[in-house]
């Protein structure tokens, strides 16, 4: 049985919760970046809890809307970049919000955890058609995307097969990916302004993109193949 929402009353207590719920990973030793993220977003969670709001899946859902919003506003080209890059960010804040209320008000469930990580894949899929809108290569995003999926189903299956945490955090965890895209549509959004480079700039965040999937991908694999070998 969950735990009663007052037995989680600080960035501490949520943080061992959290842990437990991820393969006993604790988020306070993440790498800054990591751990900046989470820490903003169960400050957002706490206070919508004590505003009210008690319902993980609904915020779930409003962060999806948000995603699919995203390619909708660059069909405008280079100009509504920026619109997208904001959707960006609110889908994503929406998305780790979630997810301290699921802890916070005892809502978490196996059932939710799917329901999240099904959202995530959808809401990156959107991310990376609004790059292809913009004049990106369709087949780097494919590729993107399938190595996105390959890093979150990967180590999915090796904490089925035993491995008994995340395995390690690698350069291409989702907020990495978030920041990549954030910026990336900025970029688009400033040479729209200036009226040159955009198709490049386009390129150059999906190739960045390929990249750092990629890399974090190796790491996922070494460090699998090390727990389980």
């Amino acid at each position: 049985m969950s735990a009663p929402a007052s037995d989680v009353r600080d960035w501490d207590g949520y943080a061992e919760r959290w842990a437990a719920a991820h393969g006993g990973y604790d988020p306070r030793s993440a790498p800054p970046l990591v751990r900046g993220w989470l820490r903003i977003s169960y400050e957002l969670g706490a206070a919508l809890v004590r505003a009210g709001v008690r319902s993980p899946n609904a915020v779930t859902v409003l962060g999806l809307l948000l995603s699919v919003a995203v390619p909708l506003t660059v069909i405008g080209g280079g100009g509504w970049a920026f619109g997208g890059a904001v959707l960006v960010l609110l889908s994503a804040v929406a998305d780790t919000v979630d997810g301290v209320l699921a802890v916070v008000t005892g809502r978490a469930s196996r059932l939710g955890q799917v329901y999240d990580s099904a959202a995530d894949r959808v809401a990156e899929a959107c991310w990376l058609v609004a790059l292809v809108l913009l004049g990106g290569p369709a087949w780097l995003a494919v590729a993107c995307g399938g190595v996105m999926w390959l890093h979150e189903y990967v180590r999915a299956r090796a904490t089925v097969a035993g491995m008994s945490d995340i395995g390690t955090v690698t350069v291409a965890e989702r907020p990495t990916r978030v920041l990549v895209t954030i910026f990336g549509l900025l970029a688009v959004a400033g040479a729209s302004a200036l009226g040159r480079w955009e198709s490049a700039t386009v390129l150059a965040v999906l190739v960045v993109m390929a990249a750092l999937t990629s890399a974090g991908f190796t790491q996922l694999a070494i460090a699998v193949r090390r727990a389980l070998s």
